[in-house]
């Protein structure tokens, strides 16, 4: 189903390599736009695989289109990609209510770029996206729409199938859920990186006081298996709880700090093996949240970057 060319964006399995200047009109409007549809799906979703298969069914609705009916490309190929990723929202919602253990947004490799953007940055960071789960299905997909990607309210209307006086309603509700569950507030990138830099010394080396020093008093840890790998099925809530389960595995990994959904983190290898991506949510220079994804079937997206846009 996610077949792909070497340039990225997915194709229908028929549908010839475009490349160059073979790529017709149809297929450049794709191409230009896809990285933000998919960061519209990636968004709504929390899952890249999920999103991939949002942009195949939008490519494949993208050919069948009478595109002389079409007015603007970018909010057609937009509403396209909304309705998918709703369909698949709700579907994804009961793939969760089966779900071994804390389930957690598929973590994406990112660029410097993506941290540069502070609004998009905040808006795919784990800590956001596990907010944007408190929400219904029409209210996520509302307040992506319009927090995120500025879209006017009449566009917003026609891709949730709702009148623009709902959608003005759906988007205050939703802002004030987020409002009151969202990070509460934005570290510095020198004060964000001291405090990566200090963690990951003090994993490494055992230091629990250092450590405990550097944990808020009620970190919370949540941990990713799937039930296909070990991991913790419930939060892990307190500095001293988290500290004693981070010493418990120090020993035998090794830590490489990167950039994960736009944020700092920590890729956990075991035996020069990929094991766990860690990322980390920091308020006041103390960490208070380290979001740890473990599922082997959520890192395949760690192999490369990926370019998200606004």
């Amino acid at each position: 189903m996610n077949d792909r060319t070497t340039s990225g964006w997915t194709r229908g399995p028929s549908e010839p390599v475009a490349r160059g200047d073979r790529m017709d009109r149809v297929t450049q409007a794709f191409v230009a736009h896809r990285n933000l549809l998919f960061t519209v799906a990636y968004e709504m979703l929390g899952s890249a695989a999920d999103a991939e298969d949002v942009l195949q069914e939008t490519w494949l609705r993208w050919v069948g289109a009478d595109r002389d009916t079409v007015r603007d490309q970018r909010a057609y190929l937009v509403r396209i990609t909304t309705r998918q990723a709703l369909s698949h929202l709700r579907t994804l919602g009961r793939r969760k209510e089966s779900y071994v253990g804390p389930w957690l947004p598929e973590p994406l490799l990112t660029a410097p770029d993506v941290a540069e953007d502070v609004e998009l940055a905040d808006s795919v960071s784990m800590a956001m996206l596990l907010v944007l789960e408190t929400l219904a299905p029409t209210e996520r997909a509302v307040f992506v729409l319009r927090e995120v990607f500025d879209l006017g309210y009449d566009e917003i209307a026609e891709a949730v199938d709702k009148s623009p006086a709902a959608v003005r309603q759906i988007a205050h509700r939703a802002r004030a859920h987020v409002a009151a569950r969202r990070p509460r507030g934005v570290a510095s990138a020198a004060e964000t990186r001291r405090t990566v830099e200090a963690f990951q010394q003090a994993v490494e080396t055992g230091d629990l006081q250092r450590l405990l020093d550097i944990l808020a008093p009620d970190v919370v840890l949540l941990t990713d298996g799937g039930g296909v790998v070990q991991a913790a099925l419930a939060p892990v809530v307190g500095a001293d709880q988290v500290a004693h389960v981070l010493g418990r595995i120090a020993a035998a990994m090794s830590l490489q700090p990167t950039q994960v959904n736009g944020d700092p983190a920590l890729i956990v290898r075991l035996g020069g093996e990929t094991d766990t991506v860690m990322a980390m949510r920091i308020d006041d220079g103390l960490v208070t949240g380290l979001y740890a994804v473990r599922n082997p079937e959520k890192l395949s997206h760690l192999e490369r970057e990926t370019t998200l846009r606004r």
